[in-house]
């Protein structure tokens, strides 16, 4: 069961930031989140639609709500949103994720600018704005990688360790997933297939 004495530390009243709002766990943060009474809770993610479907699920929220369509990638905007809204609480769980695709060699780069270069910015940024905590949603294939995302994920948590023995007011912490049933990174989705 959830700490919620943590849980309220981190939510209640304060202004929440969730990365990878769309996905598979970023959703289910925003959906246990908004439930928590936060002051605000800002969405950001880069596939329209699954913005288009977290922010429907939520209607009955949308005072509280604010959407944002962008990519962690995109410092100035991240550096906006931290500015603006004040954020308290970050939750990063916006990542290239699919294996096969990352592997490929034409997109090995642009997984490693998101993985990697992007945890980096938005963990500095959230330390120079003075957040209050940072969590990332990281994965098990960063125990030991075998294959790029693994290793891209890898690297983002040995930036997270890094900042966070820097920073003197923000607090870091990440958590490891395997995989999410009927999440869009799955593997089992792909043996329902085969099966």
């Amino acid at each position: 069961l959830p700490d919620e004495t943590l849980l309220s530390k981190n939510i209640i009243g304060k202004v929440v930031l969730i990365t990878g709002a769309g996905g598979s766990i970023g959703s289910e943060l925003c959906r246990q989140v908004i439930a928590r009474s936060p002051k605000k809770l800002i969405m950001v993610e880069l596939n329209e639609l699954a913005l288009f479907n977290i922010q429907q699920a939520l209607s009955n929220y949308s005072d509280r709500i604010i959407s944002v369509l962008g990519s962690i990638s995109d410092d100035p905007l991240m550096e906006e949103l931290l500015i603006n809204e004040s954020v308290d609480s970050v939750y990063h769980a916006a990542a290239y994720k699919h294996v096969p695709l990352v592997e490929d060699i034409n997109n090995i780069t642009k997984a490693c600018e998101n993985n990697v270069i992007g945890t980096f910015n938005l963990a500095s940024v959230s330390v120079l704005y003075q957040v209050e905590s940072f969590v990332m949603i990281s994965t098990d294939k960063a125990v030991r990688p075998s294959n790029v995302m693994g290793a891209s994920k890898r690297m983002a948590e040995m930036v997270i360790q890094s900042i966070d023995t820097q920073s003197l007011s923000t607090k870091f912490s990440m958590v490891r997933f395997g995989n999410v049933i009927n999440s869009s990174g799955s593997v089992i989705p792909l043996f329902l297939d085969q099966i």
